[in-house]
């Protein structure tokens, strides 16, 4: 017969075998596909993105010229010089000389100004949840002291600062998530071409993403610069098959799908769009899979000293923004593009407080939502917007309507409210059709700018 000790170290065994077999991931998509996207990323809906490296020194990117959206990215900018590009190359001999190369900007990328602080108490208080940095961008150049980098990173030269790591506390600090993008390529690496991908893979880019995920534990990995080869050169599934068993955040950390030139839209974590670009099944309207679109205030991620008001959306536009991709059951990560001294543009900030203030009247209709499958057809073209959060529906006007607002809603809502409104809102049910009387408010009396969410409470079954 088995003692009472024998039977709880079995039954300890048991336990950990079942916990082990639950987070057991092999290196094969079939398998790393099937892990969930952890909770917490799903419910966020709004992060920061920042584009900040050697690039934002000429901080330079062509903007009336071109028509084309990647032509505009000024961190871009050396691989423009390497191509040749008429605009960039005429642009840098007349403004740095003849001589001058692109690594000379990585002595005046100073940072000098950068108060990682603030910048989290500034993202804070425009709602976002979680922060994603450019740890490295295809030029190569480390935001943190990376050995596989030396003399290519920030510690070693320019700013003299582990930039990653002091915004990470920073970021944390404030009970934010904090994630990195990574480049999967590099312009200039020796090794990255096509005869060495597997040194590439095996002594530069595996080790140096381990060594970033063990120093700073990101919650977000975004990878990027996947197109140039399969995920099989770039040994993408053993990675990930490390950092969902083995990493310290195993558990919560969220990956995108940039990880080979046949990933996205189809395997790794969310799905991507950038400036509604690559939108492939799975992607957009009530899509069913989590997904995010990014974009910058402007034309470009990187800062671009030429952009004017005309080439930034307004803080309205980019509430609107927010409210269709939510509805749509995305996430918007929105960019800024700090200066090489570290400061954030003024208009950046503006639109950021606006898009906070906003979100604090209004946020229970985005923070957690999903998507309401019953909305409406058309409904975008008229303004109207839909989430939903447990029996809740959250009616979003992103222009205010006078008069009346029907709703085909089969079950009598509980309580109707406007958010931010301390007054009654009076409202009817009607067979299939639930109409909200909207209050006459002066511009005073308005609970915000922007949209107006009307909350529709309990008109779910239970």
């Amino acid at each position: 017969m088995i003692n009472l000790k024998s039977f709880r170290f079995l039954l300890i065994l048991i336990c950990c075998s079942h916990l082990s077999s639950a987070q057991n991931y092999l290196p094969d998509w079939d398998s790393l596909d099937a892990r969930e996207v952890p909770p917490w990323w799903s419910d966020a809906k709004f992060g920061i993105f920042i584009h900040w490296g050697p690039y934002s020194v000429p901080a330079y990117a062509p903007v009336d010229e071109v028509d084309g959206l990647y032509e505009k990215y000024a961190e871009h900018y050396e691989n423009r010089l390497l191509q040749g590009d008429k605009l960039f190359t005429d642009y840098h001999r007349k403004t740095y000389g003849e001589n001058f190369t692109y690594q000379d900007f990585t002595p005046m990328f100073k940072a000098q100004h950068f108060d990682p602080a603030k910048w989290a108490e500034l993202f804070k208080k425009a709602g976002a949840k979680y922060v994603v940095l450019t740890s490295k961008h295809h030029d190569g150049f480390c935001l943190w002291p990376s050995q596989y980098s030396p003399k290519w990173n920030s510690v070693d030269i320019g700013a003299h600062r582990d930039l990653a790591g002091d915004l990470s506390k920073a970021v944390k600090s404030a009970g934010l998530h904090m994630g990195f993008y990574y480049s999967l390529l590099e312009w200039n690496h020796p090794l990255y071409k096509k005869t060495s991908m597997g040194q590439w893979a095996d002594k530069h880019m595996i080790p140096q993403l381990k060594e970033l995920v063990n120093a700073y534990q990101p919650e977000v990995i975004f990878a990027d610069g996947e197109w140039d080869y399969a995920s099989d050169t770039f040994k993408s599934v053993q990675f990930l098959s490390w950092l969902y068993n083995e990493s310290p955040v195993k558990n919560t950390v969220v990956v995108n799908d940039r990880w080979g030139k046949e990933t996205r839209s189809k395997h790794g974590g969310y799905y991507t769009t950038e400036y509604d670009l690559v939108r492939d099944k799975g992607i957009g309207d009530q899509a069913s899979h989590p997904w995010e679109e990014s974009r910058g205030i402007g034309t470009s991620y990187g800062y671009n000293r030429f952009e004017t008001t005309d080439d930034y959306f307004t803080s309205k536009q980019l509430i609107d923004l927010l409210i269709d991709k939510v509805s749509n059951g995305g996430n918007l990560l929105l960019n800024v593009g700090p200066s090489a001294d570290g400061m954030i543009p003024v208009i950046m900030q503006e639109r950021l407080l606006d898009m906070g203030k906003w979100l604090q009247i209004n946020g229970e209709a985005i923070y957690g939502s999903t998507v309401w499958e019953q909305r409406p057809v058309g409904s975008k073209e008229n303004g109207m917007f839909y989430t939903k959060k447990g029996r809740d529906l959250y009616v979003i006007c992103t222009h205010w309507k006078n008069g009346a607002v029907s709703l085909p809603i089969t079950h009598k809502a509980k309580r109707v409210k406007l958010l931010g409104f301390s007054g009654q809102i009076k409202w009817k049910q009607r067979a299939k059709q639930l109409t909200i009387d909207v209050p006459s408010l002066s511009p005073a009396d308005m609970p915000c700018e922007h949209a107006w969410v009307y909350k529709l409470e309990e008109v779910f079954p239970e």
